[in-house]
């Protein structure tokens, strides 16, 4: 039987207390909030001002900066979402429902910018707005989950079997993650290659790949800013009744 540390065990059980996710997220938010602004900042300067422009695609591959970090964003969520159903089904920790509630219009927003994005690009690279290619077609598929695990969500009146149908679909829509990563690979496709792989050197040169790790970083900044935003929402939504949030909501409101 595998022992795991004691301070870990106490975070596990910590995580189970939506109070104790409220209280403690508190004082990052503004760092999170700075840190993503400053950093994407930082990275669309440099990518747009700065970065040399491409000897095949011209100024045109500059909406890499967005459409890139976008469409990494909207896979990485989508994990959350699914990691965080098994923890609903398997441990019964209700703040995980919480965070897949939060997190799927997140990740939607993310999914739908990351297909804008790369239309605009596919335009003057490929001749078309859109091309049936593999991995545009998987992550049309992606945005048809989100949408579809918020309208589930919906559409059960039960919190507790709302939860548990979400956290079931997001955990079948995984697959669909791999499909996205490696259709360029299982498939002949339009559409170029992963950008950053952590086994080989990127094939830009620094001065253009450098700002786009930057404008990667600044989005992960701010997603986990609108996550956690976003989650202590619905923590304060469903423990209205408790008296802990009435007593911050009553504090709060005297502040005002």
């Amino acid at each position: 039987m595998v022992k795991f540390p004691a301070p870990l065990v106490r975070l596990w059980h910590r995580l189970g207390s939506p109070r104790w996710f409220f209280e403690t997220t508190a004082p990052w938010l503004p760092w999170l909030l700075g840190l993503g602004v400053a950093l994407l900042g930082a990275g669309a300067f440099w990518g747009l001002a700065l970065a040399p422009a491409d000897y095949l695609q011209g100024n045109s591959f500059r909406i890499i900066y967005v459409h890139v970090p976008s469409a990494i964003l909207a896979q990485s969520c989508y994990m959350l979402m699914g990691s965080c159903g098994v923890v609903l089904l398997v441990w019964r920790m209700k703040l995980a429902d919480m965070v897949l509630e939060a997190a799927a219009p997140i990740g939607a927003s993310f999914t739908a910018l990351a297909l804008v994005t790369g239309a605009v690009w596919g335009k003057p690279t490929w001749g078309t707005w859109w091309a049936w290619d593999a991995r545009v077609t998987s992550m049309l598929i992606l945005l048809f989950l989100y949408l579809g695990i918020m309208g589930l969500r919906q559409a059960l009146q039960r919190p507790e079997a709302a939860g548990r149908a979400c956290a079931i679909l997001a955990i079948v829509g995984l697959v669909n993650i791999p499909i996205i990563k490696y259709s360029v690979d299982w498939w002949l496709t339009l559409h170029q290659p992963s950008t950053f792989k952590l086994t080989e050197k990127p094939a830009m040169p620094p001065s253009m790949w450098i700002p786009l790790l930057l404008s990667v970083l600044g989005f992960y900044a701010l997603f986990i800013w609108s996550v956690l935003q976003s989650t202590r929402v619905v923590v304060l939504e469903r423990e209205r009744r408790t008296q802990w949030v009435q007593n911050f909501v009553a504090a709060e409101g005297s502040k005002a």
